[in-house]
């Protein structure tokens, strides 16, 4: 039964030829979880992403080849995957090498997320011959993770086929910076044909729509939605003090 059930979510998964267009001004629901959270099983990652399909998302983000796996079996939306490693000595860690993108790949995602920064890369592939492996063995498209609009500009060179705002805020060249980028996004979408995906800090819906007004093609939005331990967290906090 399981394998049927496999064959008739193929029937209607997208193809990379209409991912691009499948996501044009939509939302897209990173569903991720700590390792050490209880919500990090594979089923409830699921749930997750089922949840978001059902109410409108257009596609969802996840990390590690088990999640997708999961997933995969559940939707037949775009999965945006990736795999976070972290690598003594270097500061990359989203999908930073190929044999990374491939197993994010065979468990079914159609776009394999890497930081596209200008750090350091573990066993010195550059982004380009990486997106271009991406591209030619594995038959996916690239989601180009950037911090400033120098990376951004050298990724669609190298061949990305979306860019996000996703690091912004999070690496040493813009670690003085909060996301979300609004100002990296108006900067990004002016400069670059590719299309540009505004992720990290969307904390409402009115950001959200912020965001598409500014000219992104679409939006990522995670822990507001699904960060259920963050948003605790910060209740709390704000219960608490006095």
């Amino acid at each position: 039964m399981w394998n049927l059930a496999c064959l008739a979510l193929k029937r209607f998964m997208p193809t990379p030829s209409n991912v691009i267009q499948r996501i044009q001004n939509g939302l897209i629901v990173s569903c991720q979880a700590p390792i050490e959270s209880p919500m990090h099983a594979p089923v409830v990652i699921a749930a997750m992403a089922q949840a978001a399909i059902n109410q409108g998302a257009v596609g969802v983000r996840l990390d590690t080849p088990a999640h997708v796996e999961a997933v995969r079996t559940q939707i037949t939306a775009p999965i945006v995957g990736l795999w976070k490693q972290q690598i003594p000595g270097f500061e990359v860690y989203i999908t930073p090498q190929f044999h990374h993108a491939a197993a994010i790949a065979q468990a079914g995602a159609e776009v394999i997320a890497i930081d596209a920064t200008r750090r350091d890369r573990p066993g010195g592939e550059t982004v380009a011959a990486l997106i271009s492996r991406i591209h030619k063995e594995l038959g996916k498209l690239v989601m180009a993770d950037v911090d400033t609009l120098e990376a951004a500009i050298a990724a669609a060179k190298a061949g990305a086929d979306l860019i996000g705002t996703t690091l912004y805020g999070y690496t040493s060249a813009t670690q003085q910076q909060t996301p979300p980028g609004f100002d990296l996004l108006a900067q990004m979408v002016e400069a670059i044909e590719v299309p540009i995906i505004c992720e990290g800090g969307i904390a409402s819906p009115q950001m959200a729509r912020k965001a598409l007004d500014l000219g992104a093609y679409a939006v990522v939005v995670g822990t507001a939605i699904t960060g259920i331990e963050l948003q605790v967290k910060a209740y709390n906090a704000a219960i608490q003090t006095h």
